[in-house]
């Protein structure tokens, strides 16, 4: 091999799209960075891989250094690889980027390179908000990429916990998708798809206006721990288009 055709060497980096459900609003977790470059610019949470680390680890490591959020919750996968040219004041720099999935957790503490760590309303975050490097870019492929997974996987679930109402659950929907749903189609549809719910025989307790029925996943819709999901919904619940 000449030394022209040898292999490109830059440094990897792993971000992470978190997204959760907050009062009704679609939320990412961003952390304010503590150094250069783009030194007191929201971004996504990431960093540096470490030798001998894996992508998967290396998100999880630094969303727990960066946020104090020890064990990932919900459902994680990767979303897109982007670089390494063009995006890092630094030079060539190949990022990693995953999609967290899941129902709301707090955030700890920042820590490591970040001054602050929160949620932010996706919508603000997409329209009002300077993002440091490419993580606006990410974040609206993220966007896209959790709208259409929650048509054909029964994912939408993640941001509920382990029981929800049907109402819960179509908030969920209605955050992610950006629209208003009508209810009583929404009821048809997700409890008349098959594999996707199952009424746990349980009613809501304790909250103002009538008690409703509680549901969870099927079993065979539950991802198991640090896998994608494989279940698909048939037929899909489509999101109403313009």
């Amino acid at each position: 091999m000449s030394e022209s055709s040898a292999p490109a060497r830059f440094p990897v980096t792993v971000d992470v799209v978190a997204l959760t459900v907050v009062n009704e609003r679609l939320n990412v977790l961003l952390i304010t960075r503590l150094i250069e470059p783009f030194r007191g610019s929201l971004a996504l949470p990431g960093g540096f891989v470490l030798p001998g680390e894996d992508l998967v680890g290396a998100a999880a490591r630094e969303l727990a250094e960066e946020t104090g959020v020890a064990r990932m919750p919900g459902h994680l996968e990767q979303l897109g690889s982007y670089g390494p040219g063009g995006r890092d004041p630094r030079g060539d720099v190949l990022t990693v980027a995953h999609l967290l999935l899941a129902p709301n957790f707090p955030v700890l503490a920042a820590g490591s390179d970040a001054e602050h760590a929160g949620w932010y309303p996706v919508d603000q975050a997409l329209e009002s908000l300077d993002l440091a490097f490419d993580h606006r870019q990410i974040l609206v492929d993220a966007l896209e990429r959790a709208k259409s997974k929650i048509e054909y996987s029964p994912l939408a679930a993640v941001f509920c916990g382990e029981e929800f109402t049907v109402a819960q659950l179509r908030g969920v929907y209605e955050a992610v998708w950006g629209t208003r749903l009508d209810p009583r189609n929404f009821h048809r549809k997700a409890t008349g798809t098959a594999g996707f719910l199952e009424d746990t025989g349980r009613m809501t307790t304790g909250d103002t206006g009538r008690p409703a029925a509680l549901f969870r996943l099927v079993d065979a819709a539950r991802p198991a721990p640090g896998q994608p999901t494989r279940a698909v919904l048939n037929p899909p619940l489509m999101r109403p288009r313009p």
